[in-house]
């Protein structure tokens, strides 16, 4: 994997740092049948990159109305997500043996109400891009300019009728604080002439295809400018086995 440096760390416990270099520890931590490794693998550059550079929220400012909103809809990377949460102090690093567990906070699928940090409750899938688009209007309606809207989905999503209407009205609408990160792991059932990015763009979408493991060619789609058009990143991966 392509590393960039970390510019910057938080406390996960007492005693050290946790950075890029600690998240396969943390991953190990959990185990079970529901934890889809390999695709939750796939999530984990994207996702450091965000949390580690892009987004401007941190555990203090996990309620603050001007806060970046990051909403996870692919239903197999909260074993990732979890981890990451953790090294960014979220979490505590104690809750990720227990995940899945019926009494523990970290379920198969994030709930907002028990995971700090998580802004929805994910889990059916091709609703995360819906509810950004939701989130984007609402933050709009409210006149709160600065806040972006970041959602992660897969690319199997984009068979969801759901994602389709949302990527056709979040164009003309110009929600230009929407930003979506697609993982295309080749999971999807049905091929698009032109690729992924000509679905968006088609909308009126700034769209980026990117390889997802590069962590500099990540966070240069991710900062791209676009204004007046929402944005897609399209992180492409090695292939789903199985």
């Amino acid at each position: 994997m392509k590393k960039a440096a970390d510019d910057s760390r938080i406390h996960g416990d007492d005693s050290r740092t946790l950075g890029y270099e600690d998240l396969p520890r943390l991953m190990g931590l959990m185990t079970g049948d529901e934890k889809h490794g390999p695709a939750a693998t796939s999530t984990l550059d994207v996702l450091w990159v965000l949390y580690d550079r892009v987004l401007r929220v941190t555990p203090e400012r996990s309620q603050d109305p001007v806060r970046d909103r990051f909403l996870l809809s692919k239903g197999h990377g909260p074993m990732a997500y979890y981890a990451v949460l953790a090294a960014k102090g979220f979490v505590p690093v104690e809750w990720l043996p227990g995940f899945g567990a019926y009494d523990s906070p970290l379920g198969h699928h994030p709930d907002r109400v028990l995971v700090p940090g998580a802004e929805i409750g994910s889990g059916s899938l091709g609703h995360g891009l819906p509810i950004a688009v939701g989130t984007a209007l609402g933050l709009r309606a409210q006149g709160l300019r600065e806040p972006g809207v970041w959602v992660l989905i897969g690319d199997a999503e984009l068979d969801e009728g759901s994602n389709h209407e949302a990527i056709a009205f979040a164009g003309p609408a110009g929600l230009d604080r929407l930003h979506t990160v697609v993982i295309d792991n080749s999971s999807a059932g049905h091929a698009r002439p032109g690729g992924i990015a000509a679905r968006f763009e088609a909308a009126g979408w700034s769209a980026v295809t990117v390889d997802g493991r590069d962590h500099e060619a990540l966070y240069a789609a991710f900062t791209a400018p676009h204004p007046g058009r929402p944005h897609v990143v399209i992180a492409r991966v090695e292939p789903k086995n199985g």
